[in-house]
């Protein structure tokens, strides 16, 4: 008999929500972490941690733009960088043991060290081989970086690196203008530092619907970052103090270069597979260093799943945890689906910036007839209220059946306010089923509602 009917290798978003719920469907489980703590890159050195110094960072930039406004009088407060990094700190510790916790409680058991595949239906973690009728990958993934560029967590770091610097820099040079990139560089634009962005693309954040895209450029560039766009970072050079990082303009091929005193490099993720074994097991491999599975996660290998940042797809801890949710049911012999076309996306800057489903240039290339419905924060009182009318809610339904096919929102709570539209998306409903919804007044989610009256006869507060 094998010693257990699944083992999970990895304990991010996807591998530990897979080893609960597969536990908690009569499993016998383990999961495989190397790491000291639970939860992943996640938890750890990723969406959590730096969630803290966001909302620390924010709560700072309130006191010194907004207090005075509402009538709170009195001295700014001083930053304790290295009391904004126990807080942070703390915030992580709570998170992995919580998980570790839910082990206990659902009897997973968690293997330490890190695993190798010797054969099909085994895992080797250290000296021990394990034995399990199924084996889940679910390794995630890495910053990736580029030609020209060596990491040193130092002076060029990644996102990890960035989370735990000496002290807030007096220039930062961010390559790349995706979520990592502009999530960290509001961080530390925040703290005083001189941010500069630079972007091999001609906008920021590539695949976001475009005008929603061009509005977060300027409400950033308003808070003091500065962007670099169409220009290829030709290289990343160390000097006494910082670095300087030369790119080339595409639109001239003239060459510059910029100063710094810390360099973080936000080029994107690629998958972590190493040392796992694949290629002596023959497992077919798709592009861009992803797992290649079928329609059930599972891999060429009878009995060997893969899920998370290891296979195609976004790479989003809850698109992780979807997959973990859904393998877990597969493999106790039930049905699980994950719908990648309601799998929201959200940046958590001030404003925020969240998505779901299709954008319009997405629509225009399909062809497909739409119609739109805005309706801008300026017009929401709650918004107003607390210093945030910027931005806009951008509802897309089909011309013909009025169906919800996608919404783009920029502005306060926008990660949150997303998922009213995830669950219409879900339940097939139009937008003149979210437009007759009774909305609470006053808050942020009536803008949602107001988006929805926009794409019929019109929004009432516009």
């Amino acid at each position: 008999m094998a010693d257990f009917d699944t083992i999970i290798i990895g304990a991010g978003p996807g591998g530990y929500v897979a080893a609960i719920r597969a536990a908690q469907l009569g499993q016998k489980v383990a999961c495989v972490e190397g790491r000291e703590t639970l939860g992943g890159t996640c938890l750890n050195v990723g969406c959590i941690p730096s969630k803290a110094l966001l909302h620390a960072t924010h709560l700072l930039h309130e006191t010194h733009e907004n207090f005075e406004k509402m009538g709170l009088m009195g001295a700014h407060p001083k930053v304790d960088w290295q009391k904004m990094q126990a807080y942070k700190a703390d915030v992580v510790s709570g998170n992995t043991k919580g998980i570790e916790f839910l082990f206990k409680k659902n009897k997973v058991t968690w293997l330490k060290g890190w695993a190798t595949i010797p054969a099909p239906g085994q895992v080797k973690v250290g000296d021990e081989t394990h034995t399990a009728k199924n084996v889940v990958i679910a390794t995630g993934s890495e910053s990736s970086s580029l030609p020209g560029v060596t990491v040193d967590e130092e002076t060029v770091v990644t996102s990890t690196g960035a989370l735990t610097l000496a002290k807030p820099p007096k220039t930062m040079v961010v390559i790349g203008a995706g979520v990592i990139g502009l999530e960290m560089g509001s961080v530390y634009a925040r703290l005083g530092t001189e941010v500069t962005v630079v972007e091999y693309l001609d906008a920021i954040t590539p695949g976001m619907d475009a005008e929603v895209a061009k509005s977060f450029q300027r409400i950033l560039a308003k808070q003091g970052l500065k962007f670099v766009l169409g220009a290829a970072v030709q290289s990343v050079t160390k000097g006494k103090k910082g670095a300087t990082v030369t790119y080339k303009l595409k639109k001239n091929d003239s060459e510059a270069s910029i100063d710094a005193d810390i360099v973080l490099v936000a080029t994107g993720r690629k998958p972590y597979t190493a040392g796992l074994g694949l290629e002596a097991l023959g497992v077919e491999m798709g592009p861009r260093g992803t797992i290649k599975t079928d329609a059930h996660f599972q891999t060429n290998i009878p009995g060997l799943y893969a899920i998370g940042d290891a296979i195609a797809g976004p790479m989003l801890a809850h698109k992780a945890e979807d997959e973990g949710m859904a393998v877990a049911e597969i493999l106790s012999g039930k049905h699980g689906h994950v719908n990648y076309n309601v799998i929201p996306g959200v940046i958590y800057t001030t404003p925020e910036v969240a998505n779901v489903g299709k954008t319009e240039e997405q629509l225009k290339e399909e062809g497909r007839a739409y119609k739109v419905g805005k309706f801008p924060f300026m017009g929401n009182a709650r918004a107003k209220a607390v210093f945030q009318a910027e931005g806009f809610v951008k509802l897309i339904a089909d011309k013909e059946t009025d169906r919800i096919l996608g919404c783009h929102i920029i502005g306060p709570a926008a990660g949150d306010l997303i998922h009213e539209i995830c669950v219409a998306m879900e339940f097939g409903a139009s937008a003149q089923d979210l437009a007759l919804t009774c909305h609470a007044h006053p808050t942020w989610s009536e803008a949602v509602r107001e988006a929805a009256l926009a794409c019929g006869d019109g929004a009432i507060h516009a």
